[in-house]
């Protein structure tokens, strides 16, 4: 019986409960609860990748450019490659893998 008071006085104590309300709003009930901080962390992450990503493919696509400003040998690659061009004396064989069905 005495466990029993003691435990419920214990749990009159107003700070207590002040303190536990404002934690249970915090955590459930805030607009910028818990689930809501984790979503925005991971669609943080998220950004962060495809900003590297990005990154990358705009350094690779720099690069490619500047080649083909001023290399020849990268312009008539490209060409070849791209639009199937050849030379004069040259016979052009186009060979595509099989569908699969």
């Amino acid at each position: 019986m005495k466990l029993l008071s003691s435990t419920l006085s214990f749990l009159r104590n107003k700070f207590l409960l002040a303190t536990a309300a404002f934690v249970v709003w915090m955590v459930f009930f805030d607009r910028n609860d818990m689930f809501t901080q984790m979503q925005r962390r991971s669609e943080l992450n998220e950004l962060k990748q495809s900003k590297a990503y990005f990154e990358k493919q705009i350094a690779e696509n720099k690069k490619f450019s500047n080649d083909l400003q001023f290399n020849a040998q990268a312009i008539e690659k490209y060409a070849r490659e791209k639009y199937l061009m050849k030379r004069d004396n040259e016979d052009l064989f186009i060979i595509q893998p099989l569908e699969e069905k």
